[in-house]
């Protein structure tokens, strides 16, 4: 039936809708109420095949609370959008940020938004046909409706939305009359539906229904699943994703999601479910099954269809399921005939991949697209709807969306994995907020050419430019870059030039306490046992007291005798010494001649004796990003240990002195602290640290590493709950072992195996798997413009080429500038 065009006046005398309540009740003519949920779901990814099933149980028992003759219309909104440059003309902005927003503007994104209408039909023993449709009407006079039928009503869809909010994974929240209805400057969903506007401006469009469906400029094609014959043998919550599942893990997604964000192109994805009264139902089917079995000795096919019947009317007996009616359809639109084909093309192709055999509507097209209108449900026709069970009807329901972008102030950019739009991820601060972690630690993990490197360079920067004061220990030269860029201190350590400290200098607004007295015992204990020695418990005490002792003197020498190694040796040579003979202290208790003769190389014209004796107090407070290069010492067994460890006490300094979050990020440095003598700590640190805002980073590349490491299980992993992997496939065959030590679930497992694993050609960029307190978690992409490659680049010939640049003009920022640009040309 043709309905030719239906102008904005017309719609207006035919609108099926009356009134929308100052509750958000919303009225249609027929009578029928109405309320409005905008539902907020899990990102597309983060749900494991269990937490899946177990989300579709609670959607299943959510909606088994709800009268007979109730309509769950859930829709699901798909439209294109992209990402606006955000300039700040009122501040001066980081060049590095100037680059990004540019690199990422423009960038097109797959918009998802999801709405629920629960309508209560006011007669459900005479339900709408195609020919008594509101819109085949040339008015429609409205009914009164049940006041106290609605209130009823409404209070089971109070309960259905408590059961949905408890579920953890889906916020559900009232739509508001202005969402509804719209205001001057914002359409409502209502204008937004009718005139195919998702991006909400208000705008009129008449309807053109004499050939398909045209509204304003918009072309529409309908696609529906109106049959049961249509959907597959079986049915679940879940699907495996392609190109991100392998034999040794599957990632999963709902299998509605197939015609969401895998159906790449504007279309809206409408399910419905009618909830009818089981017993009438069964006796229909009682009836239309003895009918077909006295017609089966006539056509083979009567009998057949007898059987399904009789076999579904057991299960529902066996199994005392509800039976409901279902009805899907998917409204895809285009601006010009050419892309509705593509367009077509994409949602027939997504129909295939789970085995459904759609309709495409020509006849029936008018009517569904106007039992669409949120609040119509009721005006979908009968005979679009087929009977199945109540967890097979929502088997089909869209349950993941869109990466969700954090409104952190902290946060850092990444992209989606699916499209590559950016995302904003706070690390830190909002996990602990929510409860996720107790720590803003982290472990990172990526071996060789996995971006490891540079995914660390990407976040320590973002945190620079956030105001972070930020101590690298390094060994591979990996973070001079960033270093040059943000004008921090590169300290590297030279036979010519070799690093100094003096970790027993305390300054005039500090004390001697417990952290300080921590970090020089645990210095004093690697220099003078090897790490197969035991330390014993009276050997602790004795030297816990000489350092107390050594401080106390140095008071009652009133500044004459200056802090250092040095004083402290004399002090321990002399005054300590007569103190254990008073104590009478035996040697086996504390071995002080051998305590000495170890320590002297580090004393007066010894070996190390530069190392901590540096008078030069520099003051590194001030500094925010200083990187220690430890290269060249890193295979040196007395020295490396030694140097990181008092690094790491550069670090406490700043960490009990600095306002503002502190970062100690320790490359493979780590290997060479993590002993057995060593193990409390860096326990010590790691659980102490978040109590001064600040975070400890341990970055490595060495699988053999962590799974050896006693030190690493019992002090790092466990005392960060921020887990940052990168591509691990070549340890597929052995990431059992890696996943009990790390304390990753099947879910997550599955995520770690799929990183790198599906990369869009076009884009350069890498991916990391991302744990928050083995709770929550997916696989971000790690994307930046070319300037801020240029910065975190580990490729020889590349910092070559910046600090050639550098020496021309300058100025690094404007050497990373014009590079980029001679990049961009070439």
């Amino acid at each position: 039936m043709s309905l030719g065009i239906i102008s904005a006046k017309k719609l207006e005398k035919i609108f099926p809708i009356y009134a929308v309540e100052p509750d958000g009740l919303i009225v249609s003519k027929n009578a029928d109420v109405s309320i409005a949920f905008r539902l907020v779901l899990p990102e597309l990814f983060s749900l494991s095949e269990d937490a899946l099933e177990q989300l579709h149980l609670d959607w299943v028992k959510a909606l088994s609370v709800l009268p007979t003759g109730t309509t769950i219309h859930k829709q699901d909104w798909y439209y294109d959008a992209r990402y606006e440059m955000q300039i700040d003309t009122s501040k001066q902005m980081n060049m590095s940020d100037r680059a990004s927003e540019r690199h990422f503007s423009g960038r097109p994104i797959l918009r998802h938004e999801s709405y629920l209408f629960v309508t209560l039909t006011v007669d459900p023993r005479n339900r709408v046909t195609s020919i008594g449709s509101t819109i085949n009407r040339l008015k429609i006079v409205p009914k009164e409706i049940n006041h106290q039928s609605a209130e009823r009503f409404s209070s089971l869809v109070s309960q259905m939305e408590r059961i949905i909010q408890d579920t953890d994974h889906i916020d559900i929240v009232r739509l508001t009359n202005d969402e509804l209805t719209g205001t001057r400057s914002k359409a409502g969903i209502f204008e937004r539906y009718l005139s195919l506007n998702p991006q909400g401006q208000p705008l009129l469009r008449d309807v053109d229904l004499q050939n398909g469906l045209r509204i304003g400029d918009k072309t529409c094609k309908l696609f529906t699943i109106s049959n049961a014959d249509s959907l597959p043998n079986q049915l679940s919550p879940g699907a495996s994703v392609g190109g991100y599942s392998s034999d040794k893990a599957r990632l999963y997604m709902s299998m509605g999601n197939t015609f969401g964000l895998y159906c790449n192109c504007p279309h809206i994805f409408n399910q419905y479910i009618y909830i009818e009264e089981s017993k009438a139902v069964v006796a229909q089917l009682e009836s239309r099954q003895r009918r077909m079995e006295s017609l089966s000795g006539i056509s083979r096919p009567n009998g057949v269809y007898a059987e399904e019947i009789n076999s579904f009317l057991n299960e529902t007996a066996a199994e005392q399921r509800r039976i409901v009616q279902a009805h899907y359809n998917i409204l895809v639109f285009g601006d010009t005939d050419a892309e509705l084909k593509d367009f077509a093309g994409i949602v027939s192709s997504c129909f295939s991949k789970i085995d459904v055999t759609p309709k495409e509507e020509r006849y029936s097209l008018a009517t569904a697209w106007w039992g669409g209108i949120p609040g119509n449900a009721g005006d979908l026709p009968k005979e679009e709807y087929f009977h199945t069970f109540l967890p097979q009807a929502t088997c089909l329901f869209t349950l993941e969306s869109n990466y969700r972008t954090s409104a952190s102030p902290f946060g850092i950019r990444f992209v989606d994995r699916l499209s590559g739009y950016p995302v904003s991820l706070d690390l830190s601060d909002e996990p602990i907020q929510l409860g996720i972690t107790t720590n803003r630690n982290k472990f990172i993990l990526g071996p060789s050419g996995s971006g490891k490197s540079f995914i660390t360079n990407h976040l320590l920067h973002n945190y620079y430019k956030q105001g972070s004061h930020i101590v690298i220990v390094d060994v591979g030269g990996s973070y001079s870059g960033t270093c040059d860029f943000v004008g921090g201190k590169y300290f590297e350590y030279t036979e010519a030039n070799p690093i100094s400290f003096n970790p027993f200098h305390i300054g005039e607004t500090d004390v001697l306490d417990t952290e300080k007295k921590e970090s020089l015992k645990t210095l004093l204990v690697t220099l003078w046992k090897s790490q197969s020695e035991e330390l014993l418990r009276s050997e602790y005490v004795a030297i816990s007291t000489a350092i107390s002792q050594y401080y106390t003197y140095l008071e009652t020498m009133d500044g004459a005798v200056p802090a250092c190694f040095n004083t402290f040796y004399e002090f321990v040579d002399t005054h300590y010494t007569e103190h254990l003979k008073n104590e009478e202290v035996r040697e086996q208790e504390f071995n002080v001649r051998n305590f000495l003769y170890s320590l002297r190389p580090f004393y007066g014209s010894g070996e190390f004796g530069y190392l901590l004796n540096s008078m030069d107090n520099r003051d590194l407070l001030k500094e925010r990003f200083i990187v220690f290069e430890l290269d060249n010492i890193k295979d040196h067994q007395i020295l490396f240990p030694v140097v990181t460890l008092v690094i790491m006490d550069v670090f406490i300094s700043k960490m009990r002195k600095v306002n503002g979050r502190k970062i100690i990020c320790i490359e493979e440095a780590w290997k060479a602290i993590a002993k057995e003598g060593m193990a409390d700590f860096i326990k010590y640190l790691f659980k102490t640290v978040r109590k001064f805002y600040g975070e400890a980073w341990v970055v490595t590349q060495e699988v053999e590493d962590i799974l050896s490491s006693t030190v690493v299980k019992e002090s790092i992993v466990a005392n960060s709950d921020c887990k940052i992997l990168m591509d691990q496939r070549k340890f597929a065959n052995r990431f059992d072992d890696i996943a009990r030590l790390l304390g990753l679930n099947e879910k997550d497992v599955a995520q770690v195996l799929s990183v790198n694993s599906a990369l869009d050609p076009e884009r350069k960029y890498k991916e990391c798997f991302i744990s928050f307190g083995g709770t929550s978690s997916n696989v971000y992409g790690v994307e930046v413009p070319i300037e801020e490659y240029l910065i975190y680049t580990t490729e020889k010939p590349e910092k070559q080429a910046v600090l050639k640049k550098v020496k021309e003009l300058g100025s690094y920022e404007l050497a990373i500038e014009a590079l980029a640009n001679e990049w961009r040309v070439a």
